[in-house]
């Protein structure tokens, strides 16, 4: 029960995340995706412990693949030579958003995930990523658009997928230095700010950018600021939906009130308090 609220809190993520919808998908369709140097022994252990039917369908995918993508964002040598990093996506009903565990992941976390995944276009689907050994997770999104690319038999634009990683990549590399619950917050909430308000310029964004760190009480150098808002002039630059924004973001708060108006939401976020209370704080305000 607590691993189904947990889920039910991260997927409120999906709502706050500009989404781009490029093609529809079969519900309960499931499609796993193996790194392409790992040995069948670990192919196998992989399997098992995603639980992945018998007819889903398997794709792999290579370190070359993974060095398009993160070549220039994070360095080469935490990209390795091998490719590693798996993954299962099993497509759920409409609405029911985004829900991503994650084991043997060390750096990227479940909501950057989730973040990026939207960004991509990546909707309604429970995800599991996983690795034989720890590693940093950065390679796995390549996989997951390569395998929602192959389900929904339509590409992703190059433009968004590089977005996609980049914006995974700083969210974490950011976490490092400001804590990953506030990262991931300032990241959702100027999302949130742009589908409102629109900025026009750079200088726009910068400002508004700068407006969120305050509000949230982060305070960020001017090298952290700079590279927020070059990667956000990039999504912002891209073919997104924003009225569509804020029409999930409606649906979230419809959502979670819900949830924290029951009996058994208010106790879970009681148990919670301590371990998650930014994150339950970033929520609460939206309905502020």
């Amino acid at each position: 029960m607590k691993t189904k609220l947990l889920a039910l809190l991260l997927a409120v993520m999906v709502f706050l995340i500009p989404a781009a919808s490029y093609a529809d998908v079969i519900e309960g369709e499931s499609i796993v995706t193996l790194g392409e140097n790992l040995t069948e022994q670990q192919k196998q252990q992989l399997l098992q412990e995603m639980k992945a039917p018998k007819d889903a369908q398997i794709i792999t995918v290579s370190n070359a693949e993974e060095h398009k993508y993160l070549d220039g964002v994070v360095p080469n040598a935490q990209i390795g030579t091998k490719a590693i990093s798996s993954s299962m996506i099993t497509y759920t009903k409409k609405g029911s958003g985004l829900v991503v565990q994650a084991h043997n992941i060390n750096w990227v976390t479940d909501a950057m995930y989730t973040n990026a995944l939207i960004t991509a276009g990546v909707k309604d689907a429970n995800i599991y990523i996983t690795a034989p050994f720890k590693v940093s997770g950065t390679a796995a999104l390549t996989g997951l658009m390569k395998a929602y690319e192959t389900t929904a038999k339509k590409e992703i634009p190059e433009e968004v997928k590089k977005v996609a990683n980049e914006e995974m990549v700083q969210t974490a590399k950011l976490g490092d230095q400001i804590g990953n619950d506030k990262a991931v917050q300032l990241v959702a909430k100027v999302k949130e700010e742009i589908a409102k308000e629109q900025p026009k310029t750079t200088e726009d964004l910068r400002s508004l950018i700068k407006k969120i760190a305050d509000q949230l009480g982060i305070t960020l150098t001017d090298e952290q600021l700079d590279n927020l808002v070059a990667l956000f002039d990039k999504m912002k630059n891209l073919n997104i939906d924003w009225n569509q924004v804020s029409n999930q973001l409606n649906k979230a708060k419809e959502h979670v009130s819900a949830f924290l108006g029951s009996e058994e939401g208010q106790g879970f976020l009681e148990k919670l308090k301590g371990v998650f209370a930014s994150f339950i704080d970033f929520i609460k305000s939206l309905f502020k």
